[in-house]
């Protein structure tokens, strides 16, 4: 089992940023894709980024060119660098492990 751990949310103004981190010890040795969702209040659950371990990045339309995925396979760890965020970036952010686990999610909360 895979169990995911987020961190680093939180709330910034229109324009910051912030970094989330996911600790997911075994994805590696898994070959386990991951992956970022979020849901925001009222909202169903959407994919915002998911990365390989042979390097394949895809993003949400709605975030490309602001927010950059990646990971540090030693550690088992993966990020997702948010900038230029929006109020409409305001969301609980979930890692996904290996297309099955999740974590408890993080808030982010982007003020205008």
């Amino acid at each position: 089992q895979v169990q995911p751990v987020e961190s680093g949310g939180g709330s910034v103004q229109t324009g910051g940023s912030l970094r989330l981190s996911c600790t997911a010890p075994g994805y590696t040795s898994n070959n386990c894709v991951m992956a970022w969702y979020r849901q925001a209040a009222g909202k169903e659950r959407e994919l915002v980024s998911l990365i390989t371990l042979s390097g394949v990045i895809k993003y949400v339309e709605s975030v490309k060119g602001r927010f950059t995925i990646s990971e540090d396979q030693a550690k088992d760890e993966v990020y997702l660098q948010m900038n230029s965020l929006k109020p409409e970036d305001t969301a609980m952010y979930f890692c996904h492990a290996c297309a099955r686990y999740w974590g408890q999610g993080t808030q982010v909360t982007v003020s205008s």
